[in-house]
């Protein structure tokens, strides 16, 4: 029988065969997901009765028929997987499944970062999640502090003056009050340009401390869909589950850092901010963490946000830009037009 045992893959797969395995992950309970870069299946006698994918450094779509599924066949999926993505230069990997395959992964050498009620999130780094947020250092002078400690998520594509109102007023309000980072390469402005103009904007907040998310928080492993958000229409608001997400923050960074409030700014445009608003103030009181909306900042009668920042880059009107970023961002929008030309060339704005 294994003689007449095929394994296929497909960068991605196209055709006839993104169609059969659509089918079989559909008589699984599970839905191809179009991002997806890479799938490997394995058929016998033309039958598919294994198969995953790759989307970047998350391994999903992994599904065994329930005739063959004493047979090992999770560990050769897998196995083909995590070759394909030391290929592609990833070597932390994660991975989706249902709640009950968790002694199953555990044995091929996955460990949960985080459950909801419906997903497990496993990675293959113990304690990778525990280590990150450990290799955190308080601000100095933390003694001195009491325990009211917050946080804000924030992406700043790039940092504007809106960002650093809504920090200015939350470490009002904070002892301590970290930002965390979208570290996720899938914006326009590179990460590491993020961090450093964040970090320029609000070196004069001595309780601030700023941090990158890693792959943790906001990112393909736990909020894939943020990184659509530009693309108006590409997903239905009620779709939306930022479940995943909001548990890995709540119990990973939280929980150890003792934060109890999480700030945010209102949301009046971005459909997929603002369901992620409504759904944090709902979710995340259970863990004890209190969301604080803060009105966004105007500028000229309009909310100063990352998107009219790009927009009016993308029209050369860079003198329309400097009263809506603070001076360290408009310094490095001036001093490097090529550098922001070429990435508008590689990431260009929605059509």
């Amino acid at each position: 029988m294994e003689l007449s045992r095929l394994l296929s893959c497909g960068s991605p797969l196209r055709g006839a065969a993104l169609e059969r395995l659509k089918v079989f992950l559909g008589s699984c309970g599970l839905k191809y997901d179009e991002k997806i870069e890479y799938s490997v299946y394995l058929t016998e006698n033309n039958e598919i009765i294994a198969a995953g994918s790759l989307d970047g450094q998350v391994l999903k779509c992994i599904a065994v028929s329930p005739k063959y599924q004493s047979e090992g066949l999770a560990a050769r999926i897998i196995s083909e997987l995590l070759g394909e993505a030391a290929r592609r230069g990833h070597f932390h990997v994660f991975l989706f499944t249902a709640l009950e395959n968790e002694a199953l992964f555990g044995g091929l050498g996955f460990y949960r970062v985080a459950k909801t009620g419906q997903i497990l999130l496993m990675e293959n780094k113990k304690h990778g999640v525990e280590q990150f947020v450990a290799s955190f250092k308080l601000p100095k002078n933390t003694e001195n502090y009491g325990a009211k400690t917050g946080a804000i998520v924030l992406n700043c594509n790039p940092f504007t003056c809106g960002h650093l109102y809504l920090i200015e007023t939350a470490s009002k309000k904070c002892d301590i009050l970290y930002l965390f980072a979208v570290s996720e390469d899938k914006s326009r402005f590179p990460a590491e340009t993020r961090l450093k103009l964040i970090r320029l904007g609000t070196a004069h907040l001595p309780n601030v401390y700023l941090c990158p998310t890693g792959p943790y928080l906001v990112s393909s492993a736990t909020f894939p869909d943020y990184f659509l958000k530009d693309d108006a229409g590409a997903i239905p608001q009620i779709t939306l589950n930022t479940e995943l997400d909001l548990t890995v923050f709540a119990e990973c960074f939280a929980r150890p850092l003792g934060i109890k409030q999480r700030y945010v700014g209102t949301e009046p445009f971005d459909g997929v901010t603002a369901v992620y608003n409504k759904q944090m103030k709902e979710y995340l009181p259970s863990f004890g963490i209190d969301v604080i909306e803060i009105p966004r900042l105007e500028k000229s009668g309009a909310v100063i946000s990352a998107s009219r920042v790009r927009r009016l880059l993308d029209e050369g009107n860079i003198e329309a830009v400097k009263e809506l970023v603070p001076p360290a961002t408009y310094e490095y929008l001036t001093a490097n037009p090529a550098e922001y030309l070429f990435l508008r060339r590689i990431c260009p704005p929605p059509k």
